[in-house]
């Protein structure tokens, strides 16, 4: 069975793409700070009849990122990657002349150095990946990666969806990294300028991963706006009605069922690709 890691996993989007996961079949590794929680997750995605290693602790620590890797290679290898565990860096955002420095530094390192740190951890085993192969000779996806090698050329918030076959000829075996993004990262926001700043990091990070390590699919992913407890966290008294993170789990299915190739990514381009007539919905933050 192929294996998952993904961090920030007791609830909101990584709790979903998990419970999407166990159906298929997928053995998973999950993480949150909070064990309570993270384990009542475990049980449930368990039910499913999948395995499942369950591992409180913060992403932000070498340690415990060395042991969910460690996790995933005991239940056979891992395929995928999804770095879905996120800092605001304050409580609720603040304008940037506000910001505890503190809180920016806990927003880096948990935004994008923990990230680093999972993948510079799991490249053993993700180079070692052969999941897609057998999607390479009937992908959903055509042209060159969005945003790869051609950034200058593009709009951050356009990544086309294609349609037709023939991904990377001649590309190796790997898996694939998942790295959750935000539209913060292209869009400027007041409040959100240490989360964006983080996001936007994060972005770039992604980008040249993608350059350096070819034989792996990087995907980095704007959700769009969810009702979460971490935008609850961030703007408390926005009560606006947001979509449930189980609505955005069919757009990062989208990704793995199509092999689609390395780049930035909404949900809302992937759930409605151009041409089909429907419109793209708010970013996320």
């Amino acid at each position: 069975m192929p294996v998952a890691i993904i961090t920030g996993a007791s609830k909101g989007l990584g709790r979903a793409l998990a419970g999407a996961l166990a159906v298929r079949g997928w053995d998973l590794v999950v993480d949150a700070r909070s064990a309570g929680p993270l384990e009542e997750a475990a049980r449930a995605l368990a039910g499913a009849g999948t395995r499942v290693v369950a591992l409180p602790g913060d992403v932000a620590e070498a340690g415990h990122r060395a042991a969910l890797v460690a996790a995933a290679g005991e239940l056979g290898g891992l395929d995928l990657l999804v770095n879905n565990a996120s800092a605001l860096g304050a409580e609720p955002l603040v304008r940037l002349a506000d910001l505890p420095l503190e809180g920016l530094r806990r927003a880096l390192e948990v935004n994008v150095v923990a990230p680093l740190g999972m993948i510079q951890t799991a490249l053993p085993l993700l180079r070692r990946s052969s999941y897609w192969e057998s999607y390479e000779a009937d992908s959903l996806y055509r042209d060159p990666a969005p945003y790869i090698g051609e950034a200058e050329d593009r709009d951050m918030s356009d990544s086309p969806y294609y349609g037709g076959s023939d991904v990377a000829p001649g590309r190796q075996p790997g898996g694939a990294v998942l790295n959750i993004s935000s539209d913060a990262a292209v869009e400027a926001y007041p409040t959100w300028g240490g989360y964006g700043a983080a996001k936007a990091a994060l972005d770039r990070q992604s980008a040249v991963l993608a350059v350096e390590e070819p034989g792996l699919r990087v995907w980095w992913v704007d959700p769009g706006d969810m009702r979460t407890d971490l935008y609850a966290a961030a703007v408390p008294d926005d009560d606006a009605d947001r979509p449930l993170p189980e609505t955005v789990v069919p757009a990062l299915l989208r990704l793995l069922d199509g092999a689609a190739p390395s780049g930035r990514y909404t949900a809302a381009e992937l759930l409605h690709p151009a041409g089909t007539g429907a419109s793209g919905g708010a970013g996320s933050r």
